[in-house]
């Protein structure tokens, strides 16, 4: 009998695809990455308990275009300064991405805020104009000018925070406890130079970054770089805090809270 695909792998099988995701080589990726100063209490007012603000309400967006072979990928984020525990780093609201590979990974094992959208880095000579558009709407857009070199920092150690959980089949809630994870990302950089441009934010009802506005630009870079990642859970957050948030990673939240009438038959699919 021929191989029934969705039958179960062999223990070699597992083992040799654990082998090939351990030794990846470097992934190089070019990159936009605009941060700017916020409003205080817009920063505030979308960190989760217990995520708190840093000293400054920044956002940072980074829009780049990855070097796959024979897979090339948009990749893009949205994050907000944030602290934990004494660490700080960033957490991310929304992460477009142009492949479903790119995005089951990181929702199903660090629960990274991702969702299929467009992402887009054009350079034309010192031109360049970066992209993060879900549903027809550029939401984010960094345009400017390169004006000059930067010198080339030191790898580096950071942080992201995401919150796993899945949405109770009731529509409860919960299944579990979310859980609060630190993602750490070591970074070397190859290349970078400095923009003299701005960002601009768009109204969606789906993204809205805009509420998010561009107080004080700090700067808008473009570079070369490869990362990898690491997370690990850091403790068990209140499922009831993290509750009012949970519409941050759905188009539409009823989706996940609105559990089917009683007696219902209704596909998940069409919810």
């Amino acid at each position: 009998m021929a191989r029934v695909r969705y039958g179960a792998r062999t223990e070699a099988e597992i083992q040799t695809a654990r082998e090939k995701s351990s030794k990846l080589p470097d992934i190089w990726s070019t990159g936009v990455v605009a941060v700017w100063e916020s409003d205080p209490d817009a920063v505030a007012a979308v960190l989760p308990p217990p995520l708190k603000p840093t000293e400054k309400p920044l956002v940072r967006a980074n829009i780049s275009k990855v070097d796959l072979p024979g897979y090339p990928l948009g990749a893009g984020s949205v994050a907000v300064a944030a602290e934990h525990n004494g660490v700080e780093g960033w957490y991310p609201l929304v992460m477009p991405m142009t492949h479903e590979r790119a995005l089951i990974g990181g929702r199903e094992v660090f629960g990274e805020p991702k969702k299929l959208g467009e992402v887009t880095v054009d350079r034309d000579g010192l031109v360049v104009n970066a992209r993060l558009a879900r549903h027809g709407i550029a939401f984010v857009e960094v345009r400017g000018a390169v004006n000059g070199d930067l010198p080339l920092p030191e790898p580096t150690q950071k942080t992201d925070f995401y919150f796993k959980f899945l949405p109770a089949v009731d529509g409860s809630g919960f299944d579990a406890d979310p859980v609060l994870v630190h993602c750490t990302r070591n970074e070397k950089v190859r290349k970078l130079e400095r923009i003299t441009g701005d960002v601009v934010l768009r109204e969606s009802m789906f993204d809205p970054i805009a509420d998010l506005p561009v107080r004080t630009i700090v700067e808008i870079t473009i570079g070369e770089k490869t990362t990898d990642q690491r997370g690990k859970v850091v403790e068990r957050v209140s499922a009831q805090a993290l509750l009012p948030y949970i519409h941050q990673r759905y188009d539409d939240p009823q989706q996940i809270l609105d559990g089917p009438p009683e007696g219902s038959d209704r596909e998940a699919g069409t919810r």
